[in-house]
């Protein structure tokens, strides 16, 4: 890596500080308030017995997420979508990748006959809203499995969750392949990618976009080390979140 140093100070592969308060809401069964520098994300996960009607019968649960955004978490006020009366297609983009995600290290059959709703909430933008929702998320859920194993909807030996998973934004810009940008770094990026990726590695998703000029393959092979390596970081911070209270 070069010795390029960042608006904020940051190496090209350092991630912006990261922080998960997990259990910050009360109420749910499953929480975590996620940051990623001045991105914070509030995950919130509820645990209901029973699952969609097109599941009865078969077995196995389900675990859906939504994502939202306040009206100030950017610089400017933008309009509650219930307001305007739909739902903005990025909206549903971003819901149905965090969902993805999630169920891409759940065993639906250990599951059971029980659904987990993930509701992902910006409470300020500064780039990557999606990859903070997917790592905060994953907390959530994990506390929200637990719940129901202790209500004894789960079996006590049952492994709903078979790895963790996380994400993050990589991008390049002025030339440089970069780790987790911000929004001062994204709108200048000549290109954008969010990588997901398991705990053990494995890719969930790549979305990856030449805003500018096309990226060749040495620079794509950069864009998934850099991801790869940032989300083995973040599996970390998940791991400490979620580790006994001593």
């Amino acid at each position: 890596m070069t010795d390029i140093v960042r608006a904020d100070g940051r190496s090209v592969d350092q991630l912006r500080p990261i922080t998960i308060e997990r259990g910050w809401s009360s109420q749910a069964e499953g929480s975590a308030l996620i940051s990623f520098g001045g991105t914070k994300v509030l995950c919130t996960a509820s645990f209901t017995n029973g699952v969609p009607r097109w599941l009865v019968g078969k077995g196995k649960g389900w675990v859906t997420a939504e994502y939202a955004m306040l009206p100030r978490a950017t610089n400017e006020r933008n309009d509650r979508e219930s307001v305007k009366g739909r739902i903005g297609g990025r909206t549903h983009e971003i819901s149905r990748l965090i969902g993805r995600a999630l169920r891409a290290v759940v065993d639906t059959k250990a599951l059971g006959e029980n659904t987990v709703v993930i509701d992902c909430d910006v409470l300020q933008a500064d780039g990557g809203t999606r990859t903070a929702a997917i790592t905060g998320a994953y907390v959530a859920l994990a506390d929200a499995i637990e719940w129901g194993r202790a209500k004894k909807f789960i079996g006590q030996k049952a492994q709903v969750l078979f790895d963790s998973v996380s994400a993050v934004s990589v991008g390049i810009v002025d030339g440089e392949p970069m780790l987790d940008l911000a929004y001062v770094e994204d709108v200048r990026a000549e290109t954008d990618m969010n990588i997901v990726v398991t705990g053990r590695g494995l890719f969930v998703e790549v979305q990856g976009t030449a805003e500018g000029a096309p990226f060749d393959k040495r620079e794509l092979d950069a864009l998934l080390e850099l991801g790869v390596n940032g989300c083995a970081e973040l599996r970390d911070h998940q791991g400490t979140a979620l580790a006994p209270v001593e």
